[in-house]
């Protein structure tokens, strides 16, 4: 019985998510050639990959040979931009490994494919190497945010003739999905896509690296930890400003939320992994504004150690392995797990006490940022 459960709920989330996916691409297609639709795949990607990399596994466990369909290079970006959700939880990379991967590989690649280029030394002080990209005048994503994010190797990523290869790996995750009931025709409700607006997408923005990154949160002597903040910056608006976008805040569907959520999670989590290592040593102000972030009320239970299986449960689909079955309910949102996890709450002040956390988090993240 207790196998019977476990099996139900992972097959439900996957469902969820590549239902979901179906359907957001729907949306997408139905907006045609529209500027903005460049701007969601960068910042959809990793959830995307989240969703592939975490239901092959489970999918492994049915067919072992299953992997065999895919291209290798598809599972390996699949793998790596699926961690790239984990920030400073990533533990192969950590604080450290994050910093040296943005230095000794985003900028790198970044700066010798965009620099030096022009025939006039002279100009070459008005060159860029890096995109910014914002939604109603907020940042929702970078071209470094971007790289980190979708799992190519960076030089790979920016080489000529990439496009083909992004294509084709992106193909082979709608292939998987379509496999897994996902339909471009599913007359099912519309994800936050239909509500957006190319009107509100601020024309990209583009600057030097080296100059931007001097002037944001941690200040000058930082710009590696500034690069991966201001990802964090980016992951927090997309979610509070993009995905929630047309969305009745106090209804849940499962995916969006969970895009959210983890979103928020990994953030907090990661700012007060941050906080904690004095190898990383914050300014003044750096150090005060995230400590009023990882306090919030609102922080302060969605990383309560004790509320950790539900985030778990998010990112793998397993059921937290020490829940009591019998109060499982397939019927009821995240399957009746939200009072187990977070007694002081029922769904509806759960989603309220999510939403309210991410809009202050972002608030606080645009603040240290613009003020660095």
């Amino acid at each position: 019985m207790e196998t019977d459960m476990q099996t139900a709920v992972i097959w439900s989330g996957i469902f969820s998510d590549a239902n979901y996916f179906g359907r957001y691409v729907r949306d997408v297609t139905r907006r045609g050639d529209d500027p903005l639709n460049s701007v969601l795949a960068f910042c959809m990607a990793p959830y995307f990959s989240l969703a592939m990399h975490e239901s092959l596994q489970k999918a492994r466990k049915l067919n072992a040979d299953i992997s065999e369909v895919f291209e290798q290079d598809t599972i390996a970006i699949s793998a790596r931009s699926r961690h790239s959700l984990k920030l400073f939880e990533d533990t192969k990379r950590g604080i450290e490994g994050q910093i040296s991967y943005f230095r000794d590989e985003v900028f790198t690649a970044h700066s010798a494919k965009f620099l030096g280029n022009t025939w006039l030394p002279l100009a070459r002080f008005l060159e860029t190497d890096l995109g910014l990209y914002s939604y109603g005048g907020r940042l929702v994503t970078t071209t470094h945010a971007a790289t980190f994010h979708l799992g190519f190797e960076p030089n790979q990523l920016l080489a000529e003739g990439a496009g083909s290869n992004i294509r084709a790996v992106f193909e082979e995750y709608g292939s998987y999905f379509a496999g897994l009931n996902a339909s471009l025709d599913d007359q099912g409700a519309e994800t936050f896509v239909t509500a957006l607006s190319t009107s509100t997408l601020n024309e990209s923005r583009d600057v030097r690296a080296s100059k931007y990154y001097r002037k944001v949160f941690n200040g000058p002597d930082t710009p590696e930890l500034n690069a991966i903040l201001t990802t964090f910056r980016a992951m927090l608006n997309f979610s509070e400003i993009v995905v929630s976008s047309g969305v009745d805040r106090q209804h849940l569907d499962y995916t969006a939320f969970k895009i959210g959520y983890l979103s928020l999670y990994q953030v907090l989590r990661s700012t007060r992994i941050l906080l904690d290592d004095s190898s990383y040593p914050l300014t003044a102000r750096s150090a005060a504004i995230a400590d009023r972030i990882v306090n919030l009320e609102s922080a302060q239970h969605i990383l309560n150690p004790k509320s950790r299986p539900f985030r778990n449960m998010l990112m793998h689909y397993n059921l937290p392995p020490k829940l009591d079955i019998a109060k499982v309910n397939l019927d009821q949102p995240f399957f009746g797990t939200v009072p187990i996890y977070f007694p002081l709450h029922n769904i509806a002040s759960f989603i309220q006490l999510v939403n309210q956390c991410c809009a202050t988090t972002a608030a606080f993240f645009d603040e240290w940022a613009e003020g660095g």
